[in-house]
């Protein structure tokens, strides 16, 4: 398997991000190419691909920006194929993507994961990661 930064939205990249995109969310308004490669190429995002073969069967968005307060990082967005799943592509990404953010700068990274994706939270306990005492706010703004 290797993982790598998106640096070009192709094609196959296109068609990959329609397939992994509904297994993430079934809310989530499908993305236009010109709207993945904006996130691509966004000084802010570091997309990741895992590929096995030919095949794309996962994605990991990091985000790194800038506080008063430090560096920080943040992971998103974390989808693995159906059909992949099970054969360590979450972990291979996660991984990616923590190297990619200490030597940043960054001095911790966060992720939030819904308690049903029991996988994913088992994985991101055994990377290190611990579940923080703290009130997850959302805003939602309303249609105009």
């Amino acid at each position: 398997m290797n993982i790598e930064v998106l640096s070009e939205v192709t094609d196959e990249v296109a068609a990959a991000f329609a397939r992994l995109l509904p297994q993430l969310s079934r809310s989530a308004a499908p993305l236009s190419r010109a709207a993945l490669a904006e996130i691509a190429a966004h000084q802010a995002t570091t997309v990741l691909v895992a590929r096995e073969g030919s095949s794309i069967v996962g994605t990991l968005t990091l985000v790194l920006y800038p506080i008063p307060t430090g560096l920080r990082a943040h992971i998103d967005d974390v989808v693995v194929d159906s059909s992949a799943r099970g054969q360590g592509v979450g972990e291979a990404l996660t991984l990616a993507a923590l190297r990619i953010a200490t030597e940043s700068g960054a001095r911790t990274v966060d992720l939030t994961s819904r308690p049903s994706r029991e996988a994913a939270n088992r994985l991101y306990q055994r990377l290190g990661f611990v579940l923080r005492d703290s009130n997850v706010y959302r805003y939602t703004a309303s249609p105009a």
